[in-house]
This record gives structure tokens, sequence and C-alpha cells, in this order.
């Protein structure tokens, strides 16, 4: 169904710079190489040095460019490590960098943020570099690898957030015929089934294809109050058509399709000391709640090769998105009131939602030299169509006494309520950016973008420039330390929660600013790759959504904007091979996160840490492949202390979660056979994950995962 559509270091920020600087004399006594002034870099663009780490990142500089060429911090994380750790959704993909930390699971769609700023629904998500809708749990068994752009990425994507964008690459066609089958379950009793498959349509390789086909049926571990467990039910299909029409113009087709119904589970309420209500395994939603996803996605992109030196590249995406949610919304009678003693409140409500995300993009791409410089030049504009809208339902506001007992269905139907509430806008870009090589040492990037979102109502437009400043210094030729410049734009759209004091209010955009300083260095013949940044980002006009402590009327919520919020840190990564046989990826993150709301602010925040924003965090994973048949794998995931809300009153413990595996791969008939045994939270460790008082994200125990996987 569809509708119509000023910058300071902190003593502990001039620890760290001191402790980079001193990465060149590491650097020299492990390759023997020392800093030699003109020393000719050969980058290898886009291809990986070995399965843990990648070369480049398409979605930092709109093209395919190194990374040490890249001033930004960038993560990148291929599917083969995430294959490793049997991931089933982006969660569990993003765990592998330090500076994302996960928020509420709630409604069957996952919250992230980077750098401590929550990452928006709208224009927090990029596939391909293109704007993705993304409230739901994005499918990952598409994915080639997934990108973490750190810091205000507005120069080239117009709305994004200050702390960064993650980018979705998705698999690519293959000349060879490849074609595999996988199969995992757990203990739950959940299963996966995968197809994989690619390859040449035609003799002269000029129509290739890459299809995948996944098929999951998921037990969860939290019960509802009448004994049944969470269940869900997905599948999805995935097709992308290349065709080389000449040798000059590449044509790419990609659709695909997710069917995605689950229960609800809001997560857990948390008391004034921050202790789980009820236990670890309760659900507070009825067993009869679910949310219904329906995705579908049509591409096309268009890349012609004027020349050598220069190429044209346009695309198109038309992402549709509907989701039925019969919803039992529970809610606790007051904070100070004890669920499990008083009961709680259901308010019920059948709701039908209509995203229509399409989004365009033409880039002009070129290399050309003036006066002894080289440059990579971009051109380019792109634009956002964006529709939303809704029908309603709702029941009678019940209170339940507890122990829980079921309610029963209500009789719902959003199509009984006439009432249509629709909201749509249009936004447009206009980038230029220019990467500079003075010398074989230095190198200096500039770029600037106007940005235009106009929607229907006196005053609702807004308009921005975002400019990117970076400096690249390579004091060897396996080595950078760079500087950047660059600030943000995020259009806020309204308050869309009927729990609000404010539902329907039109929000202002927020503007954020970053200085960055980093370093990157290649290591051991150009197979390990470590990262370092030094960061300062300050957001002006934040919104902030809080809990009343008490009510008014039925609203339990107030958003308001004001104030700065700003994050000062630091972070380390490393990726790659370190030795013949062991392989490993990790990074570690310190934040100091507060608002700046001033003395004089209604509630109070000043001074204050955002929701979900640990001080310290830190994950590692390796691979020690005992002989050419058998890997190992261990992994370690550190999350500091967080706060529950934005008064600080109720705290999360820090908690670090140890995870293992082994593969052993096989012959079988000619084909290439591989079983794989892991295990989460091996020290069975009760911990929180992210999320409010009232959405916690409870953590699985010990969890055993087992995996099957054939290539023919």
């Amino acid at each position: 169904m569809s509708f119509k559509r000023s910058f300071k270091y902190s003593s502990i920020s001039v620890a760290v710079l001191s402790a980079l600087a001193t990465i060149p004399a590491i650097a020299e006594e492990l390759t023997g190489e020392p800093g030699i002034a003109n020393i000719e870099r050969i980058s290898v663009t886009g291809r990986n040095f070995n399965d843990y780490k990648v070369g480049s990142a398409s979605g930092a500089m709109r093209g395919d460019i190194s990374l040490m060429d890249t001033p930004q911090s960038v993560t990148v994380i291929p599917d083969f490590v995430t294959d490793e750790q049997l991931a089933t959704n982006l969660s569990e993909v993003l765990v592998n960098d330090s500076s994302v930390t996960g928020g509420s699971e709630k409604w069957n769609r996952q919250v992230f943020s980077i750098r401590g700023f929550e990452l928006s629904s709208g224009s927090g998500y990029l596939i391909n570099g293109q704007q993705q809708w993304s409230h739901y749990v994005q499918p990952i068994e598409t994915l080639q690898q997934v990108e973490v752009l750190k810091g205000p990425s507005s120069m080239l994507y117009g709305q994004s957030g200050p702390g960064g964008l993650i980018n979705m690459v998705t698999k690519k066609p293959t000349y060879d015929t490849m074609f595999e089958l996988g199969f995992d379950t757990d203990e739950h009793g959940s299963t996966r089934y995968q197809l994989d498959a690619g390859g040449s349509l035609n003799e002269d390789q000029t129509i290739r294809y890459r299809t995948v086909l996944v098929k999951q049926d998921t037990q969860y571990w939290r019960e509802y109050q009448d004994g049944s467990n969470q269940e869900r039910d997905r599948w999805l299909g995935y097709l992308n058509l290349e065709f080389d029409i000449t040798d000059d113009l590449l044509l790419s087709l990609k659709y695909d399709h997710t069917q995605d119904k689950t229960g609800i589970d809001r997560g857990g309420w948390l008391d004034s000391s921050g202790e789980l209500i009820g236990g670890n395994d309760i659900i507070w939603d009825q067993p009869w709640a679910f949310t219904d996803n329906t995705i579908s996605n049509m591409g096309v992109d268009l890349t012609y090769h004027i020349n050598d030196d220069w190429k044209v590249k346009a695309g198109y995406n038309d992402q549709q998105f509907n989701r039925q949610r019969l919803d039992s919304s529970p809610s606790m009678i007051s904070s100070s009131d004890d669920p499990m003693t008083n009961g709680y409140y259901v308010s019920p409500f059948d709701r039908y939602d209509d995203w229509q995300h399409k989004t365009s993009y033409v880039d002009f791409v070129g290399n050309f030299s003036t006066g002894g410089l080289e440059h990579q030049f971009l051109l380019g504009a792109n634009m956002l169509d964006y529709y939303y809208g809704q029908l309603k339902d709702s029941g009678e506001k019940k209170q339940l006494v507890m122990p829980g007992q079921p309610l029963p269905k209500p009789d719902l139907d959003y199509n009984r309520d006439e009432t249509l509430y629709e909201s749509e806008y249009k936004h447009y870009g206009f980038y230029i950016q220019d990467l500079i090589s003075i010398n074989d040492q230095w190198q200096v990037l500039a770029g600037v973008r106007y940005d235009e979102q106009k929607k229907e109502g006196a005053g609702n437009n807004s308009y921005a420039v975002s400019p990117k400043f970076g400096v690249i210094y390579s004091p060897a030729a396996n080595g950078s330390i760079y500087v950047n410049y660059s600030k943000s734009f995020t259009p806020q759209g309204i308050v869309n929660d009927e729990d609000d004091v404010n539902n329907k209010m039109n929000l202002d955009p927020e503007y954020g600013e970053q200085y960055e300083i980093g370093t990157k260095w290649e290591l051991f013949d150009g197979s390990l790759l470590l990262t370092g940044a030094v960061f300062d980002i300050t957001v002006s006009n934040v919104t902030v959504t809080e809990d009343l402590t008490t009510p008014i009327g039925d609203d339990t919520k107030i958003t308001t904007q004001g104030g700065e919020q700003r994050h000062k840190g630091f972070e380390m990564g490393a990726q790659g091979q370190v030795s013949e046989k062991w392989f490993m990826t990790g990074s570690m993150m310190y934040l100091d996160a507060q608002y700046e709301t001033g003395a004089n602010d209604r509630d109070n925040l000043d001074g204050m840490t955002p929701v979900d924003a640990p001080e310290w965090s830190a994950n590692v994973w390796t691979r020690y492949e005992m002989t050419d048949d058998l890997a190992l794998n261990f992994g370690a995931i550190y999350v500091g202390e967080r706060f529950a809300n934005t008064d600080n009153t109720i705290s999360k413990d820090s908690y670090v979660r140890f995870d293992m595996g082994a593969a052993y791969s096989m012959d079988v008939m000619g084909s290439d056979v591989s079983v794989r045994l892991n295990i989460k939270n091996l020290f069975d460790v009760d911990y929180l994950a992210g999320g409010t008082t009232t959405d916690v994200t409870v953590g699985e125990g010990r969890h055993f995962g087992l995996a099957l996987e054939a290539k023919f």
C-alpha cells in the first residue's frame, strides 16, 4: 500500500599527539626504512592486501582513492571478517569499530552513534554512496564491505550528522562463475539459509550478474509473559546486473527486496539504581505485537569513460519502505512505581507507515596537471525526494497488574482511521572537491558544497554551505599525517511522537564543526594498517528529547532545541596481517562528550553527557591459521560505563565480552566445504547494551553458533 506520494586540545589530546609523533620512528624500526624525503608512493587502489585489510573506501572521497590519500579517519570492515563472526545484522558488524556505539533495538530497528552522535535514520546511512532510509535492521548478506566515515561528511553528502556516516557497499557481479551455499543455526533453533552466485551470462563476459537469496527464521531468548519467545521471519532477494554497452560505457542495474516480520521487544526497563526490573528475560510488550517491514530498492548506475583521465558517473535509486506496526506500547505508570507490584500501562495501536526515498546523483571525476601540480578533481550534484505518510488506529489505554496476564489482541485496523498524516521535502546539493598533490610529500584537499532543502510551508526551507579542508604530509612512503576541518548540516524535520509534548513541531537544522588531526601507517610491506586520530566536534542548535519526571497529560517526553554539544577524543586502530599466520583487526576510542547549553538551560543539561556515549571503548578480533585447513578466532569487546538518561542520574555498568571461534575447511567431491563453530560471550557475562531507561537492550548470555558453507 502506498499513499501519494575555536579549537582547543585537552591534556590527554596533547599526550596522544606526542604518541602519534613517535610513529615514524616505530615504523622505521619495524620496516627498516628511514623517513627519506621524495620517495614516490605506489598506491594500489581498491585491492585487498589480505582478507582483513582494504586499501580504499569508495564513500570517503566519492571515488577509489587510497585510504593513505584520504585526510579523514575511516574504518573499512570487509565481509570476510563479519562472515567469520557469523554476523547476522549491522549491529554485529559495527562492533568492529569502537567509534560506533549501539543504541536501542526496539521495533526491529537498530540505532547507532559515531563519536557519541546518534545517526539519523534518514541521513546517517548510505548504500553505495546514496542515502538510504534505514528505519529497519539492514541486511548484510548483500554487502562486500561496510565503511565508517568519521566526522562531518556534509561536503559530499549534504544532510549528515557530525559524528559521521555508515556507507554500505554491495557485492559486485563477477566475471568468473561462482556459487556458494551457506547455512547457520544456534542453540535456540534459529536458522539462516544463504545463496550467493555470480558470473558472466555470455561468452564475451560483457553481461555479468550477482545474486543473493536469504531465508532466516530467528528464535530469540527473551520471553513474553505468556511464556512464548519473540520470533523473526525474514527473506531477502538481491540482483545486480552489469552491461558493458561499449568499452567506455558501463550500465549497472540493481534490485533488492526484503520482507521482515518480527515480534516486538522494546527492551528492558531500569529502576533508579540502573538495575533491570523483572530480570533479564522479561518482555513487557504483548505477544501479539509485531512489526512487518517490506522494503524494495530499484537502482541504475551509468559510468562513462570520456578518456583515460575523465569519466562521468550518474545514478538513481528508488526506495519504497512500507511498515505495519501493531504495538502494545507498554509504559510504566511513573518512574517511582514498581511495575512488578503496581502494574503498568498498555496503549495499543495499529499503524501503517509509507516512506519513499528517491535519490539521484551525477559526478564528473578527472585527473589533470597544472603548473606541476597533480589534481584529482570532483564536480557533482545529488538530490533526495522524500515522502512520508502515516495511518493509525489507537485503542483504549489499559492498566495491567503483575504477574502479567496477556491482554487479548485488540480489534484495531489502521484502515478505519481516516486521518492521514503526510510530510515531504526535496533536498538538492552541489559540490566541488580537489585533491592536489604538490609533491611526493604534500597534498591538499579543498572542497565546498551548497545545500538547499525545500519543504511546503513558510519558513520551512533550509540552506547551508559546507566547506572541507585537509592537508596530508607524508614523511615516508608508507606513512602520512593529516589535518582536516569540516562542517555538517543536519535538517531535523518534525517531532513525530505522540508521547511528546511538542509532537508535530518543526525543528531547525543542527550545524556541526570538526577539527581533526591524525596519522596512518602501512607496515610489513603494506599488509598492516595502523591509524590514529584526535578530534574536536561542536554542534549548535542541538535537538534533545527527554523523559518528563512528571507526565503532562498523556505526554511522557519533551523535545527541545538550543545550546551546543561538544565531543572531544582520540581513537586508534589496526587492521591486517601481523605475521604469516596471524591476522587482526582492532580499535579503541576515548570520548569526552557533553552538552554546553548554558547556566539558564531550562532542563539543566549543561555539562551533562549524552546517552550511550562511553568514555572508553575498545575491540579486537583475531585469526590464527593453525594449518592450511584449520583457523582459530578470538575476540573481545569492551564498552565503558554509559548514562541511560540525559539527566545522568542512571548509568549502565561497563562490560567486557569475549568471543571465540574455529573453522575447518575440507575438500568434498571437488568442492570447498567449511564448518565453523562460534561462541559469543564465552564467560556468560551479564551486561546492558544500548538504550535508555525504558528501552535498554539486554545482552544475551553465552551463545553458540554453527555454520556450514560450500563453494562450487
